[in-house]
């Protein structure tokens, strides 16, 4: 039980982590954020407590993950001496068919999900370029990965599949769902405190610059906004969301764009910065008097109601509406303007609790509870990296 706990989650151009005990409820001591990787990097680095550690420019050692995780780990080592990291616990976005748990990266295991990078061409990469910056930093540690698909893989077949010839689903064309580690949180946290709720219908709002929701049954997932990719469901910060398949063909023919540039166009280009034409942030969204910003929320909030009903649909019932995520935990107009409406399906709103952000921010005669929960993915990942480096 000796040792600690690294937890990176790599993205295209950042790299969160954390160091953790590695105890069996393992605790964070220190936490961080390299931003703008490849560019005008910068690392932001605190302990637990909140002490600043580090905070600023990083320099040419910003130009890849692997010279910002070296940059980053020198202050976090610094500040606390003695540290032996014995495993290291990953975020990686897709684990394919194969993986429904957290696994060790074995050379084997690390060959299939580079076979998945056509899957989540956006994040696989990026992830497993976290992995092979972590092999370099801590050979001797074990690598762990945590896969934000693998919360879903239990779906019912309704709710895994689409309408396409069945050959494509056995050849992994299927819904795999997302933000899983989030969710994996969420079940835990309300099967600690709410344990009646956690055996109920619940759906939670996962609300950020990636954004979906899941309803889940007895605390498992049983159907997911996000399908295939990244793109489908809710509009999130520069993602489409659902979009009709016909306009993607309407793109190729008509408008003679390519694959690439349909990527493009649907992972960074669209979403509520496409809508606004301002940018990506709720903040400024909210604080703006730009008529495309109020179109890009409403949006927002709609397709978020309609998914909700569809959610409690799958469910067959509702007994709690969870809110997490950046949006999700911190923007209360827009937890209002989801929750607007929708008296038919129980939910009522007590306004002052929402506005102060509460843990519960349903009234008295809502017969859905209303919660909102901040969500951690990297405890999450911490125990696993834990469980299976003992």
């Amino acid at each position: 039980m000796n040792g600690h706990l690294l937890v990176l989650n790599a993205g295209s151009s950042s790299l969160k982590f954390g160091l953790f005990t590695a105890g069996p409820e393992p605790m964070a001591l220190a936490t961080g954020l390299v931003e703008r990787i490849g560019g005008a990097a910068e690392l932001h680095l605190k302990q637990a407590g909140g002490a600043v550690i580090a905070d600023g420019p990083l320099g040419p050692r910003g130009a890849s993950h692997q010279g910002a995780l070296e940059a980053a780990l020198e202050p976090l080592l610094k500040a606390h001496p003695g540290t032996a990291i014995r495993a290291v616990g990953h975020r990686i976005v897709h684990g394919g068919r194969n993986y429904a748990e957290p696994v060790e990266l074995t050379d084997q295991a690390l060959s299939y999900l580079q076979e998945l990078v056509p899957f989540a061409p956006l994040h696989q990469p990026h992830n497993l370029a976290g992995v092979a910056a972590a092999q370099a930093a801590f050979p001797q540690a074990r690598q762990i990965g945590c896969f934000d698909t693998a919360f879903h893989r239990h779906h019912p077949f309704v709710n895994d599949t689409f309408a396409l010839p069945r050959r494509f689903y056995e050849k992994g064309v299927r819904r795999y769902g997302f933000h899983g580690l989030s969710y994996d949180y969420i079940a835990g946290h309300l099967k600690q405190m709410a344990p009646l709720l956690y055996q109920g219908r619940v759906v939670v709002a996962h609300l950020g610059n990636g954004a979906s929701m899941c309803g889940l049954l007895s605390g498992r997932s049983v159907a997911s906004t996000m399908g295939f990719s990244a793109l489908d469901g809710l509009p999130m910060g520069t993602r489409s969301g659902q979009v009709d398949p016909g306009v993607l063909l309407y793109l190729m023919e008509q408008e003679q764009m390519t694959p690439a540039q349909i990527s493009e166009l649907l992972y960074l280009e669209s979403g509520l910065k496409g809508m606004s034409g301002i940018g990506s942030d709720m903040r400024a969204l909210l604080g703006s008097d730009n008529p495309h910003a109020a179109e890009a929320i409403e949006y927002f909030c709609f397709r978020a109601r309609r998914e909700l009903g569809g959610l409690a649909a799958a469910l067959e019932g509702l007994d709690a509406l969870v809110f997490t995520g950046g949006i999700g935990e911190n923007a209360a107009e827009i937890r209002a303007r989801i929750c607007r409406g929708m008296q038919w399906l129980g939910i009522e709103l007590d306004e002052r609790a929402n506005a102060a952000s509460a843990p519960v921010i349903s009234g008295e005669l809502s017969r859905v509870r209303v919660l909102v929960v901040p969500t951690n993915e990297e405890l999450v990942i911490a125990r696993a990296a834990a469980r299976l480096s003992r």
